[in-house]
């Protein structure tokens, strides 16, 4: 039996504003048909250690990370799972909607920007753009 392929939802999560974001991209990519690792809703009850498994599990298990890099510097957590889905040959999709200007690259952080597999920035439609690049990678 094959698993589902699913996207992992890298993003930071410690302000009710970051939740109810992340939330919504989840529900649009759910709304699309597609499976989602979103790890503030995987790791509610999990402390410590448990996160970090919890999480790296989800990552291993991913077909492509769709990355949140948004704030004027990405969140630490979110560029470990960039870093790591890159070293495993997982496709990263990196959204920035902050217009703010920041980074060294066009607004993102070097490592982020050149290791993407596609970069979406500033679009009012990004939440369509993320579907059309999941199309294209073939999910």
């Amino acid at each position: 039996m094959q698993a589902q392929l699913y996207i992992y939802l890298a993003a930071p999560l410690f302000t009710k504003g970051e939740q109810d974001f992340n939330l919504r991209v989840c529900k649009y990519l759910t709304d699309n048909g597609y499976q989602v690792f979103l790890p503030q809703q995987e790791c509610a009850q999990k402390q410590d250690a448990e996160i970090y498994q919890t999480c790296l599990s989800g990552l291993k298990a991913a077909a492509i990370v769709v990355a949140i890099v948004d704030g004027a510097d990405a969140d630490s957590g979110t560029c470990w799972e960039c870093g790591y889905a890159v070293s495993q040959g997982i496709p990263v999709i990196a959204v920035r909607t902050d217009f703010r200007v920041s980074g060294d690259t066009k607004g993102f952080n070097a490592m982020i920007y050149y290791s993407a597999a596609k970069i979406i920035d500033g679009s009012d439609r990004f939440l369509e753009e993320i579907v059309s690049e999941l199309k294209r990678f073939g999910f």
